[in-house]
């Protein structure tokens, strides 16, 4: 099983993302994580699917993705050639002595504190999965009370691999 990250832009229609879910449901394909935003040009969506299988079915799911008509591009994110980033929200259950501990965690990562109660905090960390993931490892002594993940978003590296729609 490898992983592939694929950008698709998308005609900014409604039922667009549906269609897009729909197919990866039929066919029994897994999205580990998916994103979708206006792009500069609000007629097109960009699209920002994580998935995993064998390297038959990651070729199939792109075949079959790309034969969508409301899909007007779609191309592999390969890591070394794109940028990867993925916002996270942590609730964390944190008394006012342990909050000093936190705040030391959270200034190695530069870990914005965002929210703070009597008893938690909320905490915004934006980066690509591995730094989450250290991050989120850093925090096993303290009780995380919820996490919201927004899932990658990612852009090719340069300026060669622009797509122009018309």
């Amino acid at each position: 099983m490898q992983k592939k990250v694929f950008q698709l832009l998308v005609d900014n229609t409604s039922g667009v993302l549906s269609r897009i879910s729909g197919l990866f449901s039929r066919r029994g394909y897994n999205i580990e994580s998916i994103t979708a935003g206006t792009t500069e040009d609000p007629r097109f969506t960009r699209i920002t699917i994580v998935t995993s299988g064998d390297t038959a079915i990651l070729e199939q799911i792109e075949k079959q993705v790309g034969k969508l008509v409301d899909v007007r591009e779609i191309k592999e994110l390969k890591p070394d050639e794109s940028v990867y980033r993925e916002l996270i929200l942590i609730k964390i259950k944190a008394c006012a002595e342990q909050r000093q501990g936190v705040i030391a965690v959270t200034d190695i990562f530069r870990v914005k504190i965002i929210d703070v109660s009597t008893d938690s905090l909320i905490i915004e960390l934006t980066g690509n999965q591995s730094k989450i993931e250290a991050f989120i490892n850093l925090l096993e002594g303290y009780e995380i009370l919820e996490i919201a993940r927004t899932g990658i978003a990612g852009l090719g590296r340069g300026s060669e691999n622009v797509t122009y729609l018309e």
